[in-house]
């Protein structure tokens, strides 16, 4: 599944392409019925929040995505392609196309339900101005393990599996450590490092945590094998200290740790 900083890099990039234009709007496969309502209208913005995009085209016209596990974007310029496979959503102009498949949802909001769901899911480390105070009451109010709280996006958006074993080893927070036992400048350093490094990964395409000190090749870009601590490097030694990374399933993905760096 996509984390926040891919899905703001769309929104970016399809803004770009389509906003404050007249689009086109089919929907191939039938899988979106309300294409023929958009058809023709123009775009007005594209948002982004924690892992949703919302199309906005007007009152109560906002295309709410949100790509799951499996959903994603095709995207280029004209000619556009004949529409293969199951297609949901796809959007054109003159120059620009984008086709949308697999997501887990795709339909029309009205205002109120988007204004809902801005209530209803966590502050966003790249919404510029947010403030986390809401995050920190709602983990340090908590039995439940910070690597769950993590993951869950009522009370942080945005941040997944990579970015959470990331964050908290940078944090030396062991990820069964319950919300309440974490400190307020421990959390503060969490959302540091993800306004910083959601914003790199949004900007450079790439999801880089190391520091350059703890690279076998400090000097310039990171390779493709030194950019994570701990993520996917279970049984390999910590880059710190060189303990075993361990891993186990949590929330329904497998979350990954130095038993040294993070203690319980």
């Amino acid at each position: 599944m996509p984390e926040g900083h891919e899905i703001h890099r769309f929104a970016l990039r399809q803004a770009e392409a389509f906003a404050g234009k007249k689009v086109h709007v089919d929907s191939p496969n039938g899988g979106f019925p309300d294409a023929g309502v958009l058809d023709g209208r123009k775009l007005l913005e594209v948002r982004a929040l924690g892992k949703h995009l919302g199309y906005h085209f007007g009152k109560d016209l906002t295309v709410h995505v949100h790509l799951g596990q499996f959903g994603d974007f095709w995207e280029g310029q004209q000619p556009m392609p004949e529409p293969k496979g199951a297609l949901r959503f796809r959007m054109w102009t003159r120059t620009d196309w984008l086709e949308l498949r697999g997501p887990t949802n795709c339909r029309i909001f009205s205002d109120q339900e988007w204004t809902a769901l801005e209530q209803r899911i966590g502050p966003d480390p790249l919404v510029d101005g947010t403030d986390p105070a809401a995050m920190f009451a709602l983990v340090r109010s908590k039995k439940t393990p910070i690597g769950v709280l993590l993951m869950d996006q009522k009370v942080v958006s945005g941040i997944g599996n990579i970015y959470r074993a990331e964050f908290l080893y940078r944090a030396r927070i062991h990820p069964d450590r319950p919300g309440r036992d974490v400190s307020l400048l421990e959390l503060k350093g969490v959302w540091k490092d993800a306004v910083t490094l959601m914003r790199d990964g949004m900007d450079d395409r790439r999801m880089v945590t190391t520091r350059a000190k703890h690279r076998p090749h400090p000097r310039g870009v990171a390779l493709d094998e030194e950019v994570h601590y701990v993520y996917r490097r279970q049984g390999k030694p910590c880059r710190v200290c060189g303990t075993e990374i361990e891993s186990k399933a949590m929330a329904g993905r497998t979350v990954y740790w130095c038993p040294t760096c993070q203690k319980d």
